[in-house]
């Protein structure tokens, strides 16, 4: 007999409009002054974005194998306000904000408690192999579109 949930990789979970990815800070995130290092916050934001866009239902995998596209980051704002250091215990807080034809704007914070330590704006475009900007499936921007305005996905 096997749990379903046992052994299972950290996805996270929707609390209304938010995706809440729990992050542990370990030694390897930090730099010589024992804070976590700037970069290290993109990659907490990355893993949590594609967490909730696979808890969404929205299969990037499939896309690319099919060779129909990915998504790329097209701009990015960040803000640093505090330092996270070794051990602590983060939740990146993802909202979608907005859905374009070709394109997802996500605001994300990471916080140490109620203590916003980093937030950021991200613009994912979805990108055809040549690089060319691609329209989103329409089931893609139909979850979008709930996560937006009904605050879950499903």
């Amino acid at each position: 007999m096997t749990d379903q949930g046992v052994d299972q990789p950290q996805a996270g979970r929707f609390e209304g409009r938010e995706h809440r990815y729990p992050v542990r800070v370990y030694f390897e995130d930090t730099d010589l002054s024992g804070v976590v290092y700037h970069a290290n916050y993109l990659r907490f934001m990355e893993r949590a974005r594609s967490d909730m866009l696979r808890l969404a239902g929205i299969d990037q995998r499939a896309v690319h194998e099919a060779g129909e596209g990915a998504y790329a980051v097209a701009d990015l704002s960040i803000r640093y306000r505090a330092p996270a250091r070794l051990d602590d215990a983060l939740l990146v807080v993802s909202r979608v904000m907005q859905v374009r034809a070709a394109s997802v704007v996500i605001h994300q914070t990471v916080r140490r408690g109620s203590l916003v330590l980093t937030e950021a704006t991200v613009t994912a475009a979805l990108v055809a192999p040549s690089g060319r900007p691609k329209r989103q499936p329409a089931a893609w921007t139909d979850i979008y579109q709930r996560l937006i305005w009904q605050g879950t996905a499903t």
